[in-house]
């Protein structure tokens, strides 16, 4: 999982980039990387933060009105500056790309690359092996920019035939312009707004979410579809086309997690879609557990944060922010090792006692995915001597490594895989335990929302992948 952002401009881009992967931070934390073309590309890279790799100076150095960037949160290759997008080709055209997404059959198409073409791979990520389909199939160029497209739309659908998975891709062709598209399944999200400008042009942005749009005085066009390719030539002209779409079926997990709740991603809101998931789950509870409130329902902050708000309307009962979470320490879930992710835990949230002490304590959390950093809250909620400690998860139980983008790669680190409702009670340390229900998430995510949804992703929770599954990783 991964921020994008291509821009297309009448000005230079290189500051709006920026502001850009300061609203994709979330997204990715280990590494950025930000590519403007003026006739030929300027790049740079960085491991860290968006704010401790890029300063004022560059804005001198990265030329142009078009460019990309990217912020990375790793799910193959290595923590290395090698594997840090966007990445960009020479030959026989020059053509970059920022990707989020990941290839399940990345390993035979690097073979193919390096075995049977003799080529020299830079890195070790599945984007670059879509850099090299994409610049395969796209050999030569022409200054009829409607004949271009048109090969353009070729090469693409080439890309689609050959990459399985998942893939949102923004990239630049230098000598003809933007290009964006989306694979076939539309896993990733993509959104694309218009800016207008004085003399009657526009502007253009494709991103991984709309964040970004009004600070920038964007305004959202919705979404580009699955299978679509979106290209706007360098006087400014727009083209789109959908070249081979599939069941559409966006990744649930970024309405539970992964995405802003100020975001608006295949036509649902973010927030409105964990409104309503906070609601379908306190209505579980009642079934369930009839006649047990709790005292108070506090939030693991901040993505269930719209939820808890809602489950504790939807049962009457108080709503607290009894966990005081440090601004400046990173997303745990996102963070390379589980040592890491339970160190961090006590570092960045702080129980408050005087929401906590002697009082049936709810806490409820976008999900479970290993379990150790629920473990942990639970823990220091514990310290605080509770009466009572229930635990509320926003999301199914993730029964499934997920191939297409999200780091939960083996049944072994999945704790819901492997162990029963009530051990994983037992593990967390919880008096009552409820996850939400499979079709109670859809419901949330499609209500009264203006999409073409046709059934989510949600392999990581039924075990149903739509584009194919990976055996090398």
């Amino acid at each position: 999982m991964c921020g994008i952002v291509g821009i297309f401009s009448a000005t230079p881009v290189a500051a709006e980039l920026y502001d850009s992967l300061v609203h994709l931070q979330h997204r990715g934390q280990d590494a950025a990387g930000m590519l403007t073309c003026q006739e030929r590309f300027y790049v740079k890279h960085g491991l860290g933060l968006v704010r401790e790799i890029f300063n004022s100076e560059d804005a001198n150095y990265l030329l142009g009105n078009v460019g990309i960037a990217h912020t990375r949160y790793p799910t193959a290759g290595g923590y290395n500056l090698s594997d840090v997008q966007p990445l960009w080709i020479g030959s026989p055209l020059g053509i970059a790309l920022a990707h989020n997404g990941n290839l399940v059959n990345y390993k035979p198409l690097a073979s193919e690359i390096t075995l049977q073409k003799h080529r020299h791979l830079n890195s070790t990520i599945d984007s670059e092996v879509l850099l090299h389909l994409l610049s395969d199939a796209l050999e030569y160029t022409t200054d009829d920019d409607e004949i271009f497209f048109e090969k353009l739309c070729r090469a693409v659908q080439t890309v689609y035939e050959k990459a399985q998975g998942s893939y949102s891709v923004v990239g630049i062709i230098i000598g003809k312009g933007m290009i964006a598209f989306r694979d076939p399944h539309g896993i990733r999200p993509l959104v694309f707004g218009e800016r207008q400008n004085k003399n009657g042009s526009k502007d253009y942005i494709a991103a991984s979410e709309t964040t970004m749009m009004f600070p920038l005085g964007f305004e959202s066009k919705g979404d580009i579809e699955a299978g679509e390719l979106v290209f706007i030539n360098r006087s400014g002209k727009l083209f789109r086309k959908v070249i081979n779409a599939k069941q559409f079926s966006p990744c649930i997990f970024e309405y539970v997690y992964f995405a802003r709740p100020d975001s608006t991603i295949d036509g649902v809101s973010v927030y409105r879609s964990r409104l309503y998931m906070g609601q379908n789950l306190a209505k579980r509870w009642k079934e369930k557990f009839p006649g047990v409130l709790p005292d108070v329902v506090i939030p693991a902050p901040f993505t269930s944060n719209t939820a808890a708000l809602s489950f504790a309307h939807e049962l009457g009962v108080r709503y607290s922010e009894g966990l005081y979470k440090n601004p400046f320490i990173g997303r745990t879930f996102i963070m390379p090792t589980g040592e890491d992710r339970s160190k961090s835990v006590r570092y960045k949230l702080t129980p408050q006692r005087s929401e906590i002490q002697d009082k049936t304590v709810l806490i409820l959390d976008d999900s479970i995915v290993r379990g150790t950093t629920s473990r942990e809250i639970i823990k220091m909620v514990r310290e605080c001597n509770p009466k009572e400690v229930y635990f509320a998860s926003a999301c199914p139980p993730i029964t499934n490594p997920c191939f297409y983008g999200i780091d939960m790669p083996t049944h072994d680190e999945l704790i819901a895989a492997k162990s029963s409702h009530d051990e994983i009670a037992k593990f967390l340390g919880v008096d009552k335990l409820i996850y939400q229900e499979l079709d109670d998430l859809v419901e949330a995510v499609t209500r009264r929302a203006n999409h073409k949804i046709e059934t989510p992703c949600m392999a990581c929770m039924n075990g149903c992948y739509v584009a194919g599954v990976s055996s090398t990783r």
